[in-house]
C-alpha cells in the first residue's frame, strides 16, 4: 500500500456559482476512499499524466468527500467495519450490488454528489475524465444525458477477476483493465473487445524508475528478507509477528501504519532478536521495500497486490475480504505466483517451504510474476488518454 498524499481540488466558495471557470485542465481523475486501491491508482495516474503532459495536466478529486464530508466519513468507517469485522455480511452486500437492478437508479439519484461533480467539470473543463471508482460512471451518465458533460470518460478498473458489474453497467468510452484474466471476465459480460485496454493497474512510477532495485540473490546464499504489511483489521497480526520473530532464518520488516501502540508492542517482541529486524510505523517507502524483499505477507488488498506484482515480490496472502479481494488472490493462484496462509503456523510453514533449497519456490514465484508485472501501466494509460484527447473526435 503506497502512502503518498492525495492531491485534492481546492474548492472556492464560488464553486457552486454558475459559470465559474478556471484554467482548462486536460485530465480530471475521480477517486473515492473506499479501499486504498482506488486512491493509489488515481495518485499514480495523476503522477503519470503530469510526467507525460507536463505539470498540471491532471487533477485528482474525491467528489464524495467534497460534497458531503461528514456523511462520507461515516460511510467509509461503516465500509471498513464491514470488510474487517463482518466479512460474511459484506460478501452478501457485494453480491447484491453485482446483480441489483435497483442500485443503478439509486446511484444516478445522488443529487448532491452529481451537482458538485458538474461544478468541478465546469471549473476544470477537462478534455477527458478518468475514474478509479465505478459509481462515477452513473453520475457522468446522467450529466451526459442532460448535456452537461461532453468529455469522454474512461473507467480505470482496480479489481481483478471478481469484478462487480457496477464497473460496466453505466457505460464508458473505454475501460483500462489490470490483466487479461479480468478482460476475459468483462468480455464474457458482453463488453466490446475494442473498448477494453489491458494496460495494467496504474502503480506509482517509482517501480518503473527504479527497476534496478532487487533483493539479494538467494541462490548465492543471501538471507531471505520478509516484509509483513499489517493493514487495518488484519487478523492474527501479533501472533504471526511473534512466530516470525522467533525464527532466525530470515530478516523481517513489519509495516504497521499509524498504530503507534502496535508498533511499540512489536518492537518489544523484536528486542534481542539476533537476525536483522525493523518495525516501521507510517511510511511512504512501501514501493522500495517491496522491491528489496523476497516475499511480502499481507491481506489481498487491491493496491498491495498490484504493487507487489509490479515489484515482482511474491505474496503470501494472509487474509482475503470476500468480494473484490477474492479475485486478487485468484490472480496469484492462477499464475502460480504466491500462496495463501491464514494462520501464524501456516505463514511460517509457507515461508520455510518457499525459502528451502536456496529459495527455489520463491524464485519460481518471482519468475511467474514477470508475466503479470506492468510497472509502466500508469504512464501507458496516461499516454493513451492524452493521445486520444489530441485526436480529432
Amino acid at each position: 500500500m503506497s502512502s503518498f498524499p492525495l492531491p485534492s481540488l481546492a474548492v472556492p466558495d464560488s464553486i457552486f456559482d454558475v459559470g465559474c471557470a478556471g484554467p482548462k485542465r486536460r485530465i480530471l481523475i475521480l477517486t473515492a476512499g473506499y479501499g486504498e486501491g482506488h486512491n493509489a491508482a488515481a495518485r499514480a495516474l495523476g503522477e503519470a499524466c503530469d510526467e507525460v503532459g507536463g505539470a498540471g495536466t491532471a487533477r485528482v478529486v474525491d467528489v464524495f468527500a467534497l460534497a458531503s464530508p461528514r456523511l462520507d466519513r461515516v460511510v467509509k468507517r461503516a465500509y471498513l467495519y464491514a470488510i474487517n469485522r463482518q466479512p460474511r455480511i459484506w460478501s452478501l452486500v457485494y453480491a447484491w450490488m453485482h446483480r441489483s437492478r435497483l442500485l443503478p437508479y439509486c446511484l444516478r439519484g445522488l443529487h448532491a454528489d452529481r451537482r458538485v461533480l458538474e461544478q468541478i467539470i465546469a471549473q476544470e473543463r477537462p478534455e477527458a475524465i478518468c475514474s478509479t471508482y465505478p459509481v462515477y460512471a452513473f453520475l457522468l451518465e446522467q450529466l451526459r444525458r442532460e448535456g452537461r458533460v461532453t468529455a469522454p470518460h474512461y473507467n480505470v478498473v482496480t479489481d481483478s477477476i471478481s469484478i462487480n458489474s457496477l464497473w460496466w453497467r453505466a457505460g464508458a468510452a473505454g475501460w483500462f483493465v489490470p490483466n487479461e484474466d479480468s478482460a476475459a471476465v468483462m468480455r464474457a459480460a458482453g463488453l466490446a473487445a475494442d473498448r477494453l485496454h489491458v494496460l495494467g493497474f496504474p502503480v506509482t512510477l517509482f517501480f518503473r524508475r527504479h527497476a534496478e532495485l532487487t533483493p539479494p540473490d538467494l541462490a548465492a546464499g543471501a538471507r531471505p528478507r520478509v516484509l509483513y504489511i499489517l493493514n487495518s483489521g488484519t487478523r492474527n497480526a501479533e501472533a504471526t509477528v511473534r512466530r516470525l520473530l522467533a525464527g532466525t532464518d530470515w530478516e523481517i520488516t513489519c509495516a504497521v501504519g499509524r498504530d503507534e501502540k502496535l508498533r511499540q508492542r512489536l518492537e518489544q517482541l523484536a528486542a534481542g532478536r539476533q537476525a536483522p529486524w525493523e518495525i516501521l510505523g507510517w511510511t511512504d517507502a512501501i514501493p522500495r521495500l517491496l522491491m528489496t524483499h523476497h516475499v511480502v505477507i499481507s491481506k489481498a488488498g487491491g493496491a498491495t497486490t498490484q504493487e507487489a506484482i509490479a515489484a515482482r515480490c511474491p505474496m503470501i496472502v494472509s487474509q482475503v475480504v470476500p468480494g473484490q479481494e477474492e479475485g486478487n488472490y485468484e490472480l496469484l493462484r492462477r499464475h502460480g505466483a504466491g500462496a495463501r496462509a491464514e494462520t501464524p503456523a501456516a505463514v511460517e510453514a509457507t515461508l520455510r517451504a518457499a525459502f528451502a533449497d536456496q529459495g527455489a519456490v520463491c524464485q519460481e514465484w518471482r519468475r511467474r510474476l514477470e508475466e503479470l508485472s506492468r510497472p509502466s501501466a500508469a504512464r501507458e494509460i496516461a499516454t493513451f488518454v492524452l493521445t486520444a484527447t489530441a485526436a480529432p473526435r
